[in-house]
């Protein structure tokens, strides 16, 4: 594992897995309950996303630091107890700097620590893998997660309000869905989004069999069938 550490390309394609093949969003499929819930506006998604993300490395980090001094029979707990500490202060800091926000968000930045994403990391990957590893997985979910956020936020606030980050995009005379901004639009937009990366996903993996196919023809074997 330590030499897989010091292997830019491996670094570099655990820290892209998190962004597109692994996206905890529209792959694994984690983290609904906030996606859902606080995406009415791009601010807010922006918010979410950036406490999750500090949350994410920052606990990522701590655990891969302190994995073999943690007792297997303690684990889960010690690492729940590294999460909240981190949400904590990222709710303090939330609730100082963007008061506003932080009444927006509501409970959801404290339910950062049942968020599945961020615990699973911690068993999954930051608890067997060293430093530098652990930070390009954290970094990687982290920001594939935020970046979900604020494409969903971002749509949602343009079409239901017709503004984003708070400045109107359209003027006075342009009627706002919204529909968008209520719960039955983020399943809608949520659904055509994870559409949209599905037949991505789909066609890349075809495109890939075509290749390997035609490798595969253009082998010994095939040109000796020839």
């Amino acid at each position: 594992m330590s030499a897989l550490g010091k292997d830019p390309a491996t670094f570099y394609n655990e820290f892209v897995k998190g962004i597109w093949k692994e996206n905890p969003i529209f792959v694994q499929v984690l983290g609904m309950c906030p996606m859902l819930a606080v995406t009415n506006s791009a601010i807010n998604a922006v918010a979410m996303g950036g406490a999750t993300f500090f949350v994410l490395v920052g606990s990522s980090l701590l655990v891969s630091l302190l994995r073999k001094a943690i007792p297997k029979q303690v684990r889960i707990t010690t690492y729940i107890i590294i999460i909240a500490t981190f949400v904590t202060v990222a709710d303090f800091t939330l609730q100082a700097l963007a008061p506003a926000v932080h009444k927006e968000l509501g409970a959801f930045i404290a339910l950062i620590v049942v968020n599945c994403l961020i615990l699973g990391r911690q068993e999954a990957f930051a608890s067997k893998a060293p430093l530098r590893l652990a930070l390009a997985d954290a970094v990687g979910m982290a920001g594939g997660f935020a970046l979900a956020l604020l494409s969903l936020g971002s749509v949602r606030e343009v079409l239901g309000s017709g503004s984003l980050f708070g400045f109107s995009l359209f003027g006075p005379r342009f009627e706002p869905w919204v529909v968008m901004i209520l719960p039955p639009g983020g399943f809608i937009m949520l659904g055509l989004l994870l559409l949209v990366f599905g037949w991505a996903k789909e066609r890349r993996a075809r495109r890939a069999a075509v290749e390997l196919g035609e490798a595969g023809a253009g082998g010994p074997a095939g040109r000796g069938g020839r």
